[in-house]
């Protein structure tokens, strides 16, 4: 075979319950997942040894050694099955690097599928998905996409019906933000405070399942939002030029910088979208839709 190329979504968090810090240095999360229309692609050629290439926005920020999520998951799958890892991993990003929005672990649940099948494994989903769990919290759901509810730290799935589709736009920041430095805000601001027990939004589940954009406007949530303001306190003004400009909602995406608005529709996506760029609060903005399918071979 030549090669084989995945396409993988990118997600937003339209809720990130967080718990307190485990012994351990994680947080129990109740974490919705949602895939948007957002994509990375990954290819996987054979080659001599593991090399990792990378093109698109800010492909410069994207490491090319074994740090990187899709070499690491070349190698896991390798190992499991007794095989080299000689591979070359050609990612070509859309999804915004560091922008909370899982671009890495969308790199690593492409390149465990590509492998996969370049090498000829078949393996079952459930192996597939236990190597994402042992990538990142986040690698699962690159996997599977659509709609899910992550628990533990992220990486139990369980999936989600949606009803209906979703309209977003996508202010892409200047520069990313550190997903454990943002933990570490959030731990710092409930120092002394009795932080809840994460756990889903009966609203929020009830208006994904219904397709209710107004419904799901009302009932986003981030508990990491605070401290990804405190970290980056230019954000609120990219979230209020968003409202502004007639979003139904807005908030940062997972860990951030990026910052996610729903919208009533195309038009309004962009409408929001080019006041977005025009205010000068943000890099860029993208329109895009939701649910999105997760890893998909080409």
């Amino acid at each position: 075979m030549s090669g084989v190329t995945v396409r993988v979504p990118a997600k937003v968090n339209v809720q990130l319950a967080v718990g307190a810090a485990r012994p351990d240095g994680f947080h129990d999360l109740a974490n919705v997942f949602l895939a948007v229309s957002l994509y990375d692609g990954v290819t996987a050629t054979p080659a001599g040894e593991l090399t990792v290439t990378c093109e698109g926005p800010d492909a410069d920020k994207v490491p090319l050694d074994r740090t990187n999520l899709a070499a690491r998951a070349a190698e896991l799958l390798a190992a499991r099955h007794g095989l080299s890892p000689d591979v070359h991993l050609h990612i070509r990003k859309d999804i915004p690097v560091a922008g909370g929005m899982a671009g890495g672990s969308a790199d690593g649940a492409g390149a465990l599928l590509a492998c996969d099948r370049l090498w000829g494994l078949d393996s079952p989903r459930a192996e597939l998905l236990e190597i994402c769990a042992e990538l990142g919290s986040d690698v699962p759901f690159s996997l599977v996409g659509g709609a899910a509810l992550g628990t533990g730290r992220g990486e139990k799935l369980t999936e989600l019906p949606v009803g209906g589709a979703f309209h977003w736009v996508f202010a892409v920041a200047d520069g990313g933000l550190s997903t454990p430095a943002v933990y570490g805000e959030f731990d710092r601001l409930a120092e002394g405070v009795d932080v809840p027990v994460p756990a889903a939004s009966p609203a929020l589940l009830e208006a994904l399942a219904a397709g209710d954009t107004t419904a799901l406007a009302g009932a986003l949530a981030n508990d990491l939002q605070p401290a990804a303001l405190s970290l980056r306190p230019a954000l609120a003004a990219t979230l209020t030029a968003g409202t502004e400009a007639g979003a139904l909602a807005a908030l940062v995406s997972g860990s951030g910088p990026t910052t996610a608005f729903l919208v009533k529709d195309a038009e309004a996506a962009a409408a929001v979208a080019a006041a977005l760029t025009a205010s000068g609060t943000c890099r860029t903005a993208r329109a895009a839709t939701s649910p999105a399918p997760g890893a998909t071979v080409l």
